[in-house]
């Protein structure tokens, strides 16, 4: 079933998760213990078997401990800062069928489909930077012979004119073309491998080239051996047991941390919530079980960036600020186009919950305590 020709560094990973597999990890869910749970959690160093026990249901009222704990971890590591970013949407276009996207190549829909000219780009470019922001992520449905590598380029290096932080949220790419986007001023890739379960996987991805489990699981191995500064992933919360695939989603970590060492890592927490009708999110997660799944990461990864996006609620993006968060999108579109001009409406991925504008939400951090930054890096740091 698995190709002979994968990669050693993507067949080391692969026989990671053959390691790991669900029956082996209920195994260890159904003997944890409290004591393990407050073992876990008075630790400096903690192993795989130390987050199963914080991810356990036997952690849950260590809940609040934990909170704590990654309070001052976060703390120590990133300071009082939060930094913003924003989503720009190229192209709403897409040949992928991902049954749970409003962007799904079968979706219903009477939208419109649109890519945006480089002169649409740069209008977004200057709305956002207007609001203030430093640092963008361009995002693209799965359609690379309408939104190419090349294109996808060409969007970095005008974006690079009006922002110190280029990153991309795209389909599956080569070395080479990962390359050519550095090349041009991208810094940040981020790519969700959605779920580590490759039957769901499947089942979740009917066609396109997305479709492939081994090709997407090794993407961003190649990212970071194109020198991608930044890397960024996740799984799609509400597609699988939650508390198997974050164990995944942890191997997958440790191991990105070993094969990519150079680059920056970070968590994003991308939850289902509105999803295209006559599909139902197999497994929802609660606002509650979140939380325990990010403070637990925290513990587990200290110096990791974690990522929270428009697509939680207000009242819960509050809360969860002093849980370990240090990015955060603010006043997003989902639409391409969606900034220099809302009144098209475009086909958009999902709708945002967060409807805040990135003034009110920079109130919100400042009224918890943190400073709003616009821009955490310079990139002549890293230029020789």
């Amino acid at each position: 079933m698995l190709s002979a020709a994968r990669s050693s560094v993507f067949m080391s990973m692969l026989d990671i998760l053959q390691n790991w597999p669900r029956t082996r990890l209920e195994d260890l869910y159904g003997v944890v213990t409290p004591e393990q749970v407050d073992s876990a959690l008075s630790r400096d160093y903690r192993t795989i078997q130390d987050l199963i026990a914080l991810l356990s249901p036997q952690a849950v009222p260590f809940l609040e401990a934990m909170a704590r704990e990654a309070h001052r971890i976060t703390l120590r590591q990133f300071g009082r800062t939060i930094s913003l970013y924003a989503p720009i949407y190229l192209s709403n276009v897409c040949a992928a069928n991902c049954v749970y996207c409003g962007f799904s190549a079968c979706a219903d829909t009477t939208q419109p489909r649109v890519t945006l000219s480089e002169d649409a780009i740069a209008a977004e470019c200057e709305a956002l930077a207007g609001m203030g922001y430093k640092s963008v992520l361009l995002l693209t449905g799965d359609a690379p012979a309408i939104a190419s590598p090349q294109y996808i380029a060409r969007a970095c290096a005008i974006a690079r004119h009006w922002f110190s932080s280029v990153g991309v949220e795209v389909y599956s790419m080569e070395e080479e073309d990962y390359t050519l986007l550095c090349r041009n001023g991208l810094d940040g890739v981020t790519l969700y491998m959605e779920t580590y379960d490759e039957a769901t996987y499947a089942a979740m991805h009917r066609t396109g080239r997305k479709k492939n489990y081994l090709y997407r699981l090794s993407t961003l191995d190649r990212a970071g051996k194109a020198g991608v500064r930044r890397l960024s992933t996740g799984i799609l919360l509400g597609l699988y047991d939650w508390r198997i695939d974050a164990v995944w989603l942890a191997l997958h970590m440790q191991h990105l941390q070993k094969q990519c060492w150079q680059s920056a890592l970070s968590i994003s927490f991308p939850r289902l919530r509105h999803v295209p009708g006559g599909f139902a999110v197999p497994t929802p997660v609660s606002d509650a079980e979140l939380a325990q799944m990010m403070v637990a990461l925290r513990l587990m990864f200290p110096e990791a960036g974690f990522n929270l996006s428009t697509r939680e609620p207000s009242y819960l993006r509050d809360r969860l600020v002093p849980l370990g968060v240090t990015h955060m999108s603010a006043g997003s579109s989902t639409r391409p186009g969606g900034y220099a001009r809302p009144e098209d409406h475009h086909l958009a991925q999902f709708e945002i919950e967060d409807t805040r504008s990135p003034a009110e939400v920079v109130k919100m951090i400042s009224r918890a305590g943190y400073d709003p930054v616009w821009k955490d890096f310079d990139q002549a740091f890293f230029e020789s």
